[in-house]
């Protein structure tokens, strides 16, 4: 399918839109996340960024008022992490809640205004990322500094 058929079939069938509207609504959300001009191409052509930021698209065009995010900055160079955090923090900016799992530390301090550590099953520490990711047992755990866990 194209990137436009992808977006297109989350708005019917994820966001229950008629096709019509369902088109509009690819239209808008390929032009926010910057692939408007990839629109007709095969999504299997797609280089890494482009896949995240279609992968974002799909679910903004379910029109959801929570964001869940898995790993989407996994894999990308910081340039290309750049771009998913702009467009991360828009969709924060529009009152949209966004939950996103990741281990890339820099979209980490960039993208969240809250950040929680789980380990072991069990929250570890929340709060501002400037002050969890100071933590001397945060640093052991994920970061490998100090330490010997």
């Amino acid at each position: 399918m194209s990137v436009s058929e992808n977006v297109l079939v989350a708005g019917v069938h994820g966001a229950g839109l008629s096709v019509k509207s369902a088109r509009r609504r690819a239209d808008q959300v390929l032009e926010r996340s910057g692939l408007a001009r990839l629109g007709p191409h095969l999504a299997g052509t797609l280089r890494l960024l482009d896949l995240k930021r279609l992968e974002l698209a799909r679910a903004l065009a379910c029109k959801p008022q929570l964001l869940l995010l898995d790993e989407i900055a996994g894999g990308l160079t910081e340039e290309e992490c750049d771009i998913v955090v702009d467009l991360i923090l828009s969709i924060k900016a529009e009152g949209k809640t966004v939950v996103w799992v990741e281990h890339v530390m820099g979209a980490l301090r960039r993208g969240c205004s809250r950040l929680a550590v789980i380990y072991d099953g069990a929250v570890l520490t929340d709060g501002p990322p400037a002050e969890v990711l100071a933590r001397v047992d945060v640093k052991a755990i994920y970061l490998g500094e100090g330490g010997d866990t």
